[in-house]
């Protein structure tokens, strides 16, 4: 986890969807999960994460959204890609802004990805930045399952949720017509994603919105260079924060996504 990750045991490949490229690292077998990295872009850690999921039975979509793939960047370099991201056309970073564009371009690849591996249906995990991008994909018919993990955006408001109440009223309904549910996780003193947020979710979906939320002892407290300098309380359940021991809530977090997305893409599994 501290040098860089040449994701050699993915494809990377360039997909247009559109009029929109993008590089997607794929990789594994059966139903599609797409894997949205949190800031500052495809780590180790979030590498690491992606083949749990391949390893699981899924076919693994790891999009290049923003900083160096596989990188294990310094403070510096992580803060200017995160600097980058704020003032981007693709995302909304700050209240008022609505979803961020990027989400159709991602609800896009969850149709080709569905198109390709076939199954029931596909998953989606979002976080930290892309947290709440998971939820947004649910619009998007062929994404059944929509894990949130520490969703940070919008920045300046802890209680926003970033998706506009037109949104929300027709994920309320497609979730409530199909039995459908989200997970969420999130660390209880995370200043990023705060217990308003969770509340402001809880609030629009009810009992479709499903809310883990782990001791702050339950977090890694040897995290990568970015978190150790901009990132100083617990905040990546499933990445940089998480610690892979048997017993460990965040191992137990990862097991429970996994056997998640296993019951609403592998029916009869799970």
């Amino acid at each position: 986890m501290t040098e860089d990750d040449p994701l050699d045991d993915f494809a990377p490949r360039e997909i247009a969807l559109d009029g929109v490229s993008k590089r997607v690292h794929v990789g594994g077998g059966g139903p599609a999960v797409i894997v949205m990295s949190e800031m500052p872009g495809i780590s180790p850690q979030v590498a690491r994460f992606s083949r749990w999921v391949r390893d699981a039975g899924f076919t693994v979509y790891l999009p290049s959204l923003f900083g160096r793939d596989g990188a294990v960047v310094s403070a510096d370099e992580g803060a200017a890609v995160f600097r980058h991201a704020c003032v981007s056309a693709e995302f909304r970073a700050f209240a008022g802004g609505g979803s961020s564009p990027v989400t159709q371009w991602l609800r896009a690849l969850a149709r080709r990805a569905h198109e390709e591996c076939g199954g029931a249906g596909v998953g989606a995990i979002g976080m930290c930045f892309t947290g709440n991008f998971a939820l947004t994909m649910m619009l998007e018919p062929a994404v059944l399952a929509a894990v949130l993990a520490q969703p940070s955006l919008p920045l300046d408001d802890p209680a926003a949720t970033g998706i506009g109440e037109e949104e929300f009223c027709a994920l309320r309904q497609r979730l409530q017509r199909e039995d459908l549910t989200v997970m969420a996780y999130r660390f209880d003193g995370d200043q990023f994603c705060r217990a308003q947020r969770f509340a402001a979710y809880a609030e629009a979906l009810g009992e479709r919105f499903i809310a883990r939320v782990l001791p702050d002892s339950a977090a890694n407290p040897d995290s990568p260079p970015f978190f150790q300098r901009y990132v100083t309380c617990p905040h990546s359940v499933l990445t940089a924060h998480l610690i892979d021991a048997a017993g460990q809530p965040t191992l137990a977090a990862r097991d429970e996504i996994l056997a998640y997305f296993s019951r609403r893409l592998m029916p009869g599994c799970g």
